[in-house]
């Protein structure tokens, strides 16, 4: 796996660019997280004794790389964690599906529920059950060789939700076989990067915006014309 790259530091947070494969946080495979990785960069590079504090403020599925937000002070966590919780915080996608969605630009509301044993979620039309509301938008930035280059915003944090919910439109997203595309990438990733999020910033109480291109070969030039 590629090491992470840091995006962004100060005294209260730490961006990093977290690259497909690597677990936010730890799990039963007892696999090294980019929580370790955090911590063990800030303990070096600051010769911090004893532990280090670094908790994430939300998380990114496994196979998804891009934009991790970690606290380095409770304050913070306190804070960052309210904006999430009072949906404060603007998360921009990159994803590159099969096929082409049927607009330009949409909106995309489903009703998720998922499966634990199974670790899938899938997406209804209307309220059922226990199922919670998810709710995206999304622009169509290119097409090439039978793909689409899609910018999604998410309106909610559900667990897999851009995941399921443009499969729904049958553009599943490059690599993702758990949603139905056909074949897998050779690294196991998939082809979706958390690329920019805007928040006023914890302490310093000014909007803050970071972005992050990913490496893929696909649609180089509409990507690398983003970050600029």
């Amino acid at each position: 796996m590629k090491d992470p790259q840091v995006i962004y530091e100060d005294n209260h947070l730490l961006l990093l660019n977290k690259p497909s494969g690597w677990l936010v946080q730890g799990d039963k495979t007892g696999d090294k997280t980019l929580t370790d990785w955090g911590r063990a960069y800030i303990k070096r590079k600051y010769n911090k004794p004893g532990d280090v504090f670094l908790h994430p403020t939300h998380r990114l599925d496994r196979p998804v790389s891009g934009i991790t937000v970690f606290a380095r002070t409770s304050k913070a966590l306190e804070r960052m964690n309210k904006l999430f919780r009072e949906d404060k915080v603007q998360k921009t996608y990159l994803a590159v599906v099969g096929n082409k969605p049927p607009a330009q630009s949409g909106k995309l509301v489903h009703w998720l529920y998922k499966d634990t044993k199974k670790n899938m979620v899938k997406a209804y039309n209307k309220p059922m059950g226990s199922a919670k509301e998810a709710e995206l938008e999304y622009d169509l930035l290119g097409n090439d060789d039978g793909h689409s280059l899609l910018k999604v915003m998410p309106k909610t944090g559900r667990p897999h939700q851009i995941r399921v919910q443009l499969a729904t439109m049958k553009t599943r997203i490059k690599g993702d076989l758990k949603y139905g595309y056909p074949e897998a990438n050779p690294d196991k990733s998939i082809h979706l990067h958390a690329f920019q999020i805007s928040f006023v910033h914890p302490v310093q109480k000014e909007l803050v915006t970071y972005t992050c291109t990913p490496k893929w070969h696909e649609f180089k030039h509409q990507i690398d014309g983003l970050g600029r």
